[in-house]
């Protein structure tokens, strides 16, 4: 058997725009209803959400039959949890608040097995579908896509040296963060968040590497892919729910006079 091919990471070094959903509902259903709704990518985020890898794999699971690609986000720069994501059959990580180039050395070797790396082998699990996939330990890190989260002032102060370290392959720019970094906490519109993550993305794609964001606002997305942006997540199930129900609630009690 062949190991899958990682479809989101051929697009996204091709320079095709591919539109995301973030999702932290750690929920199977959920994420198979979302996979069916016509997105190129999910991101599945334990960062901020109760999610870890007994949650993560059933939700790969559930979006496997669809025309989707998933990608998983884990807490931090932490190569044993990044080890159980990819154990899990995830062919994307995103680590979050990358902030140096030595972050970025660590972070390619928790995805690269010995003698590039430090992934620990196992020979049976989902991502070698349970050991049918010949020679997944020669194969792997062609499919991984690994992708470094820049979300300070700092980091982006470092940014061209980041993304020269070999095996990072693409940089996503955080602003919640970068808003806090700035002295702008939750203005992640700000006009100089705005400039900052702009910026930061035209340098991604000057140093050759694809570029991405975030954000449910459709003003501060057009004008981040306008600077380059790739990957573009363009909301989360959380908001999609709740922007939704406000607004049917709102609706019926307006009808009704309540």
């Amino acid at each position: 058997m062949e190991i899958p091919k990682n479809r989101f990471k051929e697009a996204i070094l091709a320079g095709k725009p591919q539109v995301g959903i973030w999702c932290s509902i750690p929920d199977p259903a959920m994420a198979e209803m979302l996979a069916n709704t016509g997105y190129d990518w999910m991101m599945f985020d334990t960062e901020h959400s109760p999610m870890d890898p007994l949650n993560v794999q059933p939700m790969l699971q559930a979006a496997a039959p669809y025309d989707v690609s998933c990608a998983v986000r884990p807490t931090g720069l932490d190569p044993l949890q990044i080890k159980k994501f990819l154990d899990a059959g995830a062919q994307t990580v995103m680590i979050p608040y990358i902030q140096t180039p030595e972050e970025a050395e660590l972070a390619v070797a928790a995805v690269s097995y010995p003698p590039d790396g430090m992934r620990g082998v196992a020979g049976v699990m989902r991502a070698s579908r349970w050991g049918a996939v010949a020679d997944y330990g020669r194969k792997a890190r062609d499919e991984i896509c690994l992708i470094l989260q820049i979300e300070t002032k700092e980091a982006v102060d470092r940014l061209e040296e980041i993304a020269a370290v070999p095996g990072v392959d693409a940089i996503f720019v955080g602003p919640a963060d970068m808003a806090a970094s700035l002295g702008y906490i939750g203005q992640n519109g700000h006009p100089e968040v705005r400039k900052a993550c702009a910026d930061a993305i035209r340098r991604i794609r000057a140093a050759g590497k694809p570029a991405g964001f975030l954000s449910p606002d459709d003003s501060l997305l057009e004008e981040m892919v306008d600077a380059g942006s790739v990957f573009t997540a363009v909301d989360l199930d959380v908001t999609i729910l709740r922007r939704g129900a406000l607004a049917r609630a709102k609706a019926w009690k307006d009808k009704l006079g309540g």
